[in-house]
């Protein structure tokens, strides 16, 4: 991790020294859970080259785009890369999307918990029949996913009294309130007391890329961009791949 720390100074640099005039700023970010565990170490960094600071808010990036679209304003938005181009569209962000890392959905359970055979689709079914309790997001791209498969394999009605809503799977799973669920796997791995039980299998798995965009009412714009730049950096790549994140965008 040192090698990547000095990457991504190394990448910061030309940042620090264009912004050294500059008076430091204060960049608002409103971020999808999905880059949770990387993102925090990567702004830490960029705090340290660069000077300014950094806020975020969290939320899943189907909420977070509602909240923008009402008006929440903020200078940088992270979020998966179709929510982005839905902003675009509707001219609360812009310029150019810029993608940062992808990640597939996956199962996670309490951790300590025997972890069940989701490795093939005939497995995955037999464990959802199974199952007591499935937490899912029902408006998140990974519940809609979720929704499709069950009625392809023909169990939606059977697994339907099952459901547990959750804005946040890991911690309906946490808690008890859910046996399995499912989410975008760096979003389960961000809540601790759960153990991811698999990605989805092949033939199901949909890949999601993470994106950032400047907000077009950003206050903070020069800095707002400078960290766009640091966030799809080298440096920040092996960040993302530490933390389960595919950087290969």
């Amino acid at each position: 991790m040192r090698r990547s720390w000095l990457a991504i100074a190394v990448a910061a640099l030309g940042f620090a020294v264009a912004g050294a005039t500059v008076q430091a700023a204060e960049i608002k970010v409103i971020s999808t859970i999905g880059v949770k565990m990387a993102l925090p170490d990567i702004i830490a960094e960029f705090e340290r080259t660069s000077g300014h600071k950094v806020s975020v808010t969290w939320g899943t990036a189907s909420l977070l785009k509602t909240r923008i679209l009402e008006g929440e304003a903020a200078d940088v938005a992270v979020l998966t890369a179709a929510v982005i181009d839905d902003l675009v569209k509707a001219g609360r962000i812009t310029g150019a999307r810029v993608d940062l890392a992808k990640s597939g959905s996956g199962f996670g359970v309490k951790a300590g918990a025997p972890k069940p055979d989701i490795s093939t689709p005939e497995a995955l079914k037999r464990t959802l029949l199974a199952a007591k309790t499935i937490g899912y997001s029902k408006p998140g791209a990974s519940g809609v996913l979720f929704l499709k498969i069950v009625e392809q394999m023909g169990i939606a009605n059977e697994i339907a009294p099952k459901l547990v809503d959750a804005e946040v799977v890991g911690i309906a799973i946490a808690k008890g309130d859910a046996e399995i669920g499912i989410q975008q796997i760096p979003e389960l791995m961000a809540v601790p007391g759960v153990d991811i039980a698999g990605p989805l299998p092949g033939a199901f798995q949909v890949i999601t890329t993470f994106s950032a965009g400047l907000d077009a009412k950003a206050k903070e714009k020069a800095a707002a961009e400078a960290f766009i730049k640091f966030l799809a950096a080298a440096g920040a790549g092996a960040v993302y791949k530490s933390k389960g994140l595919d950087p290969g965008v």
